[in-house]
């Protein structure tokens, strides 16, 4: 695969992260170890259901058509909806504090990765092509997760954003999980 293409496929794999962790990153509870721990677990999961699509490609490819993505959609859109309730409750605990939601979010931006796997990525006929370019869509969906935290550090100190941070990050992934399940 040309690094052009594989450019266009990691950012275009990555733009959903990049969206929640702006979500994310505009609530102040948010410490930077989960910050962390929310970037690692979408690059991770990126590069592992790349790599996992690939290789079951060939077996899946005919029976899975767009379940994933409505899976996906579906639990970024009950997140947001959770925000939203969150945010009505002025509630101290915020929704990422709790167990798990970490690899929630982290699965749920990237089950398009697995698609991708499926679709595109099981021609590569290289075992070690295929590592690097998962490793690649991995990378960059890290780097642009971590991108689009610095960002809503910055959003965060505008005051009308920073009060209204929940209600802001739950519509925007309520239309986010929309997006994904329909478009």
């Amino acid at each position: 695969m040309e690094f052009y293409s594989l450019l266009l496929i990691a950012l275009a794999l990555s733009l959903d992260a990049f969206g929640v962790s702006l979500c994310i990153g505009l609530n102040k509870a948010i410490s930077r170890k989960i910050k962390i721990q929310f970037i690692g677990s979408f690059g991770f999961f990126q590069f592992f259901f790349a790599i996992s699509g690939a290789y079951a490609g060939f077996l899946f490819n005919r029976y899975i058509v767009s379940v994933p993505e409505v899976i996906g959609g579906a639990l970024v859109l009950i997140t947001g909806v959770l925000m939203l309730r969150d945010g009505l409750k002025n509630k101290k605990e915020s929704l990422f504090f709790k167990p798990g939601m970490v690899m929630v979010f982290g699965i749920s931006v990237s089950i398009d990765a697995l698609i991708i796997g499926f679709t595109t990525l099981n021609n590569i006929e290289s075992n070690l092509n295929l590592l690097y370019s998962t490793l690649f869509i991995g990378v960059t969906t890290f780097l642009i997760s971590l991108i689009a935290f610095l960002i809503s550090g910055y959003l965060r100190k505008i005051h009308i954003i920073s009060k209204y941070a929940d209600y802001i990050g739950g519509i925007i992934l309520i239309i986010f999980g929309i997006k994904m399940m329909f478009f």
